[in-house]
């Protein structure tokens, strides 16, 4: 079959005032088991009230429609609210749409409307960024999509057994994220992934990361002057201790060895917007010419314990929504492009 859409290498010039907002994995299904029905009224409201009325351009990372389970049709049926929403950047040239493994036969679709991407660069004035799924480097993919395809659809989705992912599998997820590494290591870019459903920033996730927050708070706290503010980092250490030892458990960390960086210094090339279908949330990147943030939104009562504990400033959309859902958005980590590229061309 001839497909019905070309792929392209897309181009988006960040030194001319634009701004980006990078999400991925909405996994849009129909039916029971859909991945999207959690959230999908939060990604909703922040697409349609935040990022359109701002003037960021919408990149959809890959697997945003779940065609390893459902049509295309049935898809657009049940989620035709967000699709409009997904318009609006279309008519403004402000969306660009990234195939990912789940939703790779969108290329068959010939009355599809939006242009699809393998991958998209941004250029900035600091470096060059890539994004792209995070799929591509793997050869099961490549060479079985089509079986891989069938087998969910017609064995493992009627069985009620879940597709096997990446995201589901810590060895496959550790897999993606070193290959992405890699080639951004070996180039010398900015990578910006999918796929794996684990956010990273500057290469690092929330394990790690925990584990240099509490280096720092360390080092801060002979610093530190009165009662209190001792306090406060006793505290927040002995927070951050138990949420590591929680990932560890989750993560299986035996299996993750060798590590991503070899045991070295992390050179900060890759970053991952996580996914949106999050237990408690979503989290996503915002890029801009100078800068790179990944945020995290959720509905008030609902977020994670770290987000409210750990002293994020929140911004709230619009106050509560028409059914009294307050949606609340928080920086979880930002810094200069500049900074990360010299830091890249010093590790490297």
């Amino acid at each position: 079959m001839d497909a019905g859409c070309p792929v392209e290498m897309g181009e988006i010039d960040l030194r001319q005032n634009n701004k980006l907002l990078i999400v991925s994995d909405f996994h849009m299904g129909a039916g029971r088991s859909d991945d999207l029905d959690r959230n999908g009224a939060l990604v909703s409201a922040i697409l349609r009230r935040y990022y359109f009325e701002r003037g960021f351009t919408l990149v959809l990372n890959g697997d945003i429609e779940e065609l390893l389970k459902r049509g295309l049709p049935s898809i657009r049926k049940k989620w035709r609210d967000l699709y409009a929403v997904f318009d609006l950047f279309h008519k403004e040239g402000r969306l660009y749409k990234i195939l990912g493994n789940h939703d790779a036969a969108l290329v068959y679709e010939k009355a599809y409307p939006y242009r699809l991407y393998e991958t998209v660069r941004a250029e900035t004035s600091s470096c060059c960024v890539y994004i792209y799924h995070g799929h591509q480097g793997s050869r099961i993919y490549s060479r079985y999509a089509e079986v891989i395809a069938a087998l969910v659809r017609h064995v493992l989705k009627p069985l009620g057994i879940g597709n096997i992912t990446s995201a589901r599998s810590p060895r496959k997820r550790f897999a993606a994220e070193k290959r992405a590494y890699d080639f951004s290591l070996a180039h010398g870019v900015l990578s910006i992934i999918g796929h794996t459903h684990r956010a990273l920033f500057e290469s690092l996730g929330r394990f790690e990361y925990i584990k240099y927050e509490i280096e720092r708070l360390c080092r801060e706290y002979p610093l530190v002057t009165g009662d209190g503010e001792r306090d406060r980092v006793k505290t927040e250490v002995a927070a951050l201790r138990d949420e590591l030892a929680k990932l560890g458990k989750k993560e299986r960390r035996g299996i993750l060895r060798p590590s991503l960086y070899g045991g070295e210094i992390p050179v900060p090339c890759l970053f991952n917007a996580g996914s949106v279908i999050g237990k408690k949330g979503v989290t996503a990147i915002e890029l801009d010419n100078d800068s790179i943030s990944l945020v995290y939104w959720w509905e008030a009562g609902k977020g994670k314990k770290f987000v409210q504990r750990g002293g994020y400033m929140f911004e709230e959309l619009d106050g509560a929504s028409g059914n009294g859902v307050v949606r609340r958005k928080a920086v979880l980590n930002t810094e200069k492009l500049e900074y990360i590229k010299t830091r890249m061309e010093l590790l490297r």
